[in-house]
């Protein structure tokens, strides 16, 4: 008899995302396990300044309030909650849970994962190394019921409870990395919907029901939906998340390299994808710690030009502001930054369509160099500058900026320790198989597609694009649906073409990774985003545009693809 699918649904993406999903996804189907994904790189810098005023809390708040209700949803339905919302303080967190589940009379067994807090170096506010998922197994395993965890990989509140569920041990490889894919497509949660997808048009994604997998004993899955939930579910809605935050073909992790290589995606009907043929490797023999500080201080103008003369006007204001700076008892800040953004039209029939931004930033380690002094320079130039002068929001008094850092340590001096419901302590160790990470070999392009006749469209047309950030680096991964698609874009979007498209990528470091069983190339800039999401060092601090703006840019494509296409939504 084949065993039955473990079904793991997720009900958060991040911290603040919608908070009525926990609800929603134990009410609208069936569920075994209940995730809910809290943490990045940014919230744990935010966390890390929640606890410097009350070392009580340093774990996300809302996950609470949502457990008002959900505490006795789950428990009526027999469904486990797994979420990493313990934060910096997974303990303190188990401990609102239990006195919540007092409160409202439902009785549930509290457990929580800890060990990833390590010492903070000097000069920082958190580190926190990333655990994976067999401190949730050995929880679960434990009886409880609800297991809060602290820094964990996205991936391991699915390989946990998949490890408990079916048995796995630290050596059953493929299963593992299987979970891991599918914990990775699951972790955004409604972007396996449909959500920030680059084909939306014509699907009905205005309010996307949340994902969940259906977990095999062999790590194979499907990822799919409850019925009647909004969104969708397709190979392309897959493959965009699994590209989202990846690199190479090997992602590792604290209990196994997936093989991204390897992964097949079929669909298996409708709002159904199956994910099947993951290979697994032994997990590298060091943990990634992510370290937060401040970094500085910032502040931010955001200047309004309208109309003629948009180049002119934008010289004299940054002219008038170099004089003011200059002349200051602090002097110019470290770091003075100007973008302008042509939004106007000519001839436009509205006022705000014919205004351009001009944005200003500063970054300086003394406040008072970014503070009075850049906005005092603003206010004073509002009746001395360019014609028609406003800003968009009154100049502040600026703000802290963080910084993120990954380092590596050595798993065995990392003590990952799983808090049972009746409070014992076990252990976890590290697995005892590893293999140092490497880049594997550039697989064979398929052969080239003829030549013939093109025409000068967007990228988008055929391809779609999902990018994202980490820590200072950007990844843009680009996926095309056809044969013929992959045999063009293998090998038209070198780096070479991806830096010509992309002129901000120009001068920094581009590594170009193929994985032909998703017929996607995944492109890695390093550098692109400074010092991380906390930083703001870019418009688009998190690299999540960057794929729509490649999938903008206009190249020569074949029209045999343009007139096979099965996507006319995407027609730029």
């Amino acid at each position: 008899m084949t065993a039955a699918p473990l079904r793991i649904g997720n009900a958060s993406g991040f911290y603040g995302d919608r908070f009525d999903a926990v609800r929603e996804m134990l009410t609208d189907g069936p569920l075994d396990i209940l995730t809910g994904d809290y943490l990045a790189e940014l919230t744990m810098l935010i966390l890390g300044r929640s606890r410097l005023k009350d070392p009580a809390r340093g774990y996300a708040t809302t996950f609470l309030q949502q457990l008002e209700e959900g505490l006795g949803l789950a428990h009526e339905r027999g469904v486990k909650i797994v979420a990493n919302a313990g934060g910096l303080n997974p303990a303190a967190l188990a401990g609102a849970v239990a006195e919540l589940a007092r409160k409202v009379g439902v009785p549930v067994r509290v457990a929580h994962v800890e060990g990833d807090s390590l010492p903070v170096p000097d000069g920082f506010l958190t580190a926190n190394a990333y655990l994976g998922g067999h401190g949730i197994a050995a929880c679960l395993r434990a009886g409880a019921d609800v297991v809060v965890t602290g820094r964990v990989t996205d991936a391991a509140l699915v390989t946990g409870p998949a490890a408990a569920h079916f048995g796995w041990g630290p050596d059953d490889h493929d299963a593992l990395a299987g979970a891991v894919v599918a914990g990775h497509v699951l972790e955004c949660g409604t972007q396996a919907t449909g959500g920030n997808y680059s084909f939306f048009r014509g699907h009905d994604i205005r309010r996307p029901g949340f994902p969940l997998a259906e977990i095999h004993p062999d790590g194979s899955s499907v990822i799919t939906k409850h019925d009647g939930t909004g969104g969708f579910v397709d190979v392309g809605t897959v493959t965009a998340q699994l590209l989202y935050e990846t690199g190479g073909a090997r992602y590792a992790g604290p209990d196994v390299t997936a093989r991204l290589d390897t992964v097949r995606l079929t669909q298996d009907g409708p709002d159904r994808v199956r994910i099947s043929g993951v290979g697994g490797e032994a997990p590298p023999p060091t943990l990634k710690v992510g370290l937060t500080r401040l970094g500085g201080w910032r502040n931010e103008v955001v200047f309004v030009l309208t109309g003629l003369d948009i180049e002119a006007k934008a010289q004299l204001v940054q002219d008038q502001f170099a004089q003011t700076l200059a002349r200051s008892r602090t002097g110019s800040p470290d770091e003075v930054r100007w973008e302008l953004a042509r939004t106007d039209r000519a001839d436009a029939d509205t006022e705000e369509t014919a205004a351009a931004l001009l944005r200003l930033v500063v970054r300086d380690q003394d406040p008072e160099a970014v503070g009075r002094v850049v906005s005092g320079a603003a206010i004073e130039l509002a009746l001395g500058s360019y014609p028609g002068f406003h800003v968009t929001a009154p100049p502040g008094k600026g703000a802290p900026y963080g910084v993120f850092e990954a380092r590596y340590v050595p798993a065995e001096d990392v003590e990952h320790v799983a808090v049972g419901p009746d409070g014992r302590r076990e252990r976890v160790t590290p697995p005892v198989r590893t293999k140092a990470l490497e880049e594997v070999d550039e697989p064979d392009l398929p052969e080239p597609l003829p030549a013939g006749l093109t025409q000068l469209t967007p990228l988008g047309r055929i391809a779609g694009a999902r990018s994202g950030d980490k820590g200072g680096d950007a990844n843009i991964g680009i996926w095309v649906r056809t044969d013929d698609a992959w045999r063009w874009l293998a090998h038209e979007l070198t780096v070479e073409r991806f830096q010509e498209l992309l002129p901000e990528t120009a001068e920094l470091t581009v590594v170009r990774h193929v994985l032909p069983n998703l017929r996607a190339l995944n492109f890695v800039v390093h550098g692109l985003l400074g010092d991380g999401v906390a930083a703001q060092a870019r418009f688009d601090p998190q690299a999540k545009a960057v794929g729509e703006w490649l999938r903008s840019r206009h190249l020569p494509i074949p029209v045999t693809l343009l007139e096979t296409t099965d996507a006319p939504e995407a027609h730029a």
